[in-house]
């Protein structure tokens, strides 16, 4: 072990505050929220949206199916023919977020996905007492997710993720000793039913991140996951004025609730507009309560699929970024 005269004990009072600053308030930075806050729940990064259709829907997605669907309710990938390759990319008050999606389809088996995120935090430099620099050391998420989705009934659906979870801090330079890492695994469980052959009335249900806690520093001080369970209805209310079947206005309603203190349950609300054959073009909105890892308010967004390619947009108008606007989220597509 290096003695405290060394240079490297010279500076390790200014490596380890930093990294315990880390663990300790990134956090809540990644919700916007303090860390005292966030400290009950470890990795609340997975409450951070993923994709611009759900982002402009303000994350109402339980009860929808999607190509998005391994970042919300896996059971929202059951019914899809063809496979995909998605590409998101957005930023939060945490970070700059990318995530990619490969998405497989084989009737009348299900579909099966493999999706990535890597949530980039940013760099710190490290210096000693008299402000030289060490080294810099970088702040990671990692979010690695197996998905399957089959059709179980004519109108019921359901999917299974399995994550692996991994929270990092890794260093170049003389700061080796800032170097920690912490890595779990969870589950995502979830259905979508069509209840009623006659009526365009969708439910969804959704119980999302449980797994081991995750431990960074040692035992004593692992965190439990942000397990959620979340309930919703959908029902498509154009047809009531409209008989194009070219043309669906779906509008859906969930409830979001902590698995280990059920009783306080946040309300978000979408709609998605959708108009053509074959070429279709996308129209939504939502609003959504917001709370640990969640940024409440309105959200747009739009989108486009056009032959085999699909782009969307998606913006949440409740910012979390000091002085500046929430920023865009986008979303890449190809159809195969």
């Amino acid at each position: 072990m290096l003695s405290d005269s060394s240079p490297r004990g010279r500076h390790r009072s200014r490596v380890a505050p930093m990294v315990l600053l880390c663990l300790a308030v990134l956090p809540g930075l990644a919700t916007g929220q303090s860390s005292s806050t966030s400290s009950t729940e470890a990795a609340l990064f997975l409450l951070l949206p993923t994709g611009a259709q759900g982002v402009g829907m303000a994350r109402a997605m339980t009860a929808m199916p999607s190509r998005e669907s391994a970042f919300w309710n896996p059971a929202g990938l059951a019914r899809w023919e063809k496979g995909s390759f998605l590409v998101h990319r957005g930023n939060d008050l945490a970070g700059e977020a990318t995530a990619i999606s490969l998405l497989l389809t084989r009737r009348p088996l299900g579909s099966l996905a493999f999706s990535y995120q890597l949530l980039d935090i940013g760099n710190q430099d490290l210096t000693d007492i008299d402000n030289n620099v060490l080294g810099t050391i970088s702040v990671r998420n990692h979010l690695a997710i197996v998905s399957f989705a089959t059709q179980l009934l004519d109108q019921l659906d359901t999917g299974l993720n399995f994550k692996v979870v991994q929270f990092r801090i890794d260093c170049r330079g003389e700061c080796m000793d800032a170097e920690v890492a912490g890595t779990t695994y969870a589950v995502d469980v979830g259905l979508q039913a069509l209840p009623f052959r006659d009526i365009p009335f969708r439910l969804g249900l959704l119980i999302a991140h449980a797994g081991p806690r995750l431990q960074v520093i040692n035992v004593d001080q692992a965190d439990p996951l942000p397990t959620r369970l979340r309930l919703a209805g959908a029902y498509e209310v154009l047809h009531h004025f409209v008989q194009d079947p070219r043309v669906s206005l779906w509008v859906t309603v969930e409830l979001e609730d902590r698995w280990r203190d059920l009783g306080s349950p946040l309300v978000y609300a979408g709609m998605e507009l959708t108009a053509g054959e074959g070429d279709l073009v996308f129209i939504r909105t939502g609003y959504g309560q917001g709370s640990v890892g969640q940024t409440g308010g309105a959200a747009v967004g739009v989108g486009l699929r056009y032959e085999r390619f699909e782009m969307a947009l998606g913006k949440s108008l409740g910012s979390t970024l000091i002085d500046e606007g929430e920023p865009v989220h986008v979303t890449f597509g190809i159809v195969f």
